[in-house]
């Protein structure tokens, strides 16, 4: 399905240099801070009435089937909680790799993600099962530490065997105009990421307007960021639909102008099979089916995995499942 124009601006192709570099545009704050300004404004009510729409789409029952596994592969099983135990993330996962043992036909979720002490414990467990480790980094969730700690908390979980690594931007350098600290932050993050991928959170319950989320997403990319994300969590509000549709948007203008794709995480108060699919669809129509991969797109969640193979057990059995049926997380 071929992706439609938003109604929401789009970046201007001439901010960005022909082969992808921005290295003119990141010399300097200022600079930085003029390409970020210059980026058109959303239209709030544009944006918030395109996503309602979308979220109104409905489809039929074979394309639920696969949007519903299409979903359970793209899930960031998660676990952030300071009682978190080695056994449980033993126990999530076991879930990742078989989320329904009575059923081999189910898929495999995208990733387990994890606290960078808990790293080890989670890629023993998952050994070549396919199913990445990810763990948050850089003084998670409030970013608020010197940036050798962050550095070193990175490093500590790419040792440790993480395949990816989600770091919070200083929200406070960023509120503050402070874009080119914001900018080598991420850089710097990026390079002791090594070949684990980078994962980008904004945290846009913080950042007040969407024209902030517009900046911060191409400030990321720019920066090298492997994927944009919205929330860590614990803030609200997290991810939403328009917060995201403006993320998307930002996704398929930078590759239009460098060449290059960046996926999206939504993460945070995303718990029913419904609304997953509103995000799905939301992904095929924004930024076009490319992205419809977990290479490209994820959700972090600890509940919608739940939601979803009881969903799933319902189409395949026509029974619903009760909730005590799958294991809680």
């Amino acid at each position: 399905m071929t992706p439609t124009p938003s109604s929401t601006a789009s970046a201007p192709a001439e901010h960005a240099a022909t082969d992808g570099s921005f290295d003119d545009i990141v010399r300097s704050d200022s600079s930085l801070r003029r390409f970020l300004h210059g980026l058109p404004g959303v239209d709030q009510v544009g944006c918030e009435a395109r996503a309602a729409g979308l979220g109104t789409r409905s489809i039929k029952t074979t394309s639920k089937a696969f949007a519903i596994d299409l979903a359970i592969r793209m899930v960031d099983l998660t676990t952030l909680e300071g009682q978190d135990t080695h056994g449980k993330v033993r126990a999530l996962a076991s879930k990742a790799m078989r989320p329904d043992p009575a059923d081999p036909t189910c898929p495999a979720t995208a990733a387990v993600c994890v606290y960078p002490d808990m790293v080890a414990t989670a890629k023993q467990t998952l050994g070549d099962s396919g199913v990445h480790v990810a763990a948050v980094a850089t003084a998670f969730p409030s970013g608020r530490a010197a940036m050798d700690i962050k550095l070193a908390d990175v490093q500590d979980a790419v040792e440790a065997g993480a395949d990816e690594i989600d770091m919070v931007i200083d929200r406070g350098a960023f509120l503050s105009g402070r874009y080119l600290e914001v900018f080598e932050e991420i850089a710097q993050v990026r390079e002791a990421c090594g070949d684990a991928h980078l994962k980008v959170i904004f945290e846009t319950g913080e950042l007040q307007t969407y024209d902030n989320v517009r900046r911060a997403s191409w400030l990321a990319m720019m920066a090298g960021g492997h994927f944009i994300k919205t929330s860590t969590g614990k803030v609200q509000p997290a991810a939403t639909l328009p917060v995201t549709l403006i993320m998307l948007e930002a996704v398929r203008d930078f590759r239009e102008q460098t060449g290059q794709m960046v996926g999206v995480k939504p993460a945070g108060g995303i718990k029913t099979t419904k609304d997953a699919i509103k995000y799905l669809v939301m992904v095929n129509e924004i930024a076009g089916p490319d992205w419809l991969d977990p290479d490209w797109f994820r959700f972090g969640a600890s509940t919608l995995l739940n939601d979803l193979l009881m969903q799933r057990t319902k189409m395949t059995t026509g029974r619903y499942s009760g909730p005590d049926y799958f294991t809680l997380d």
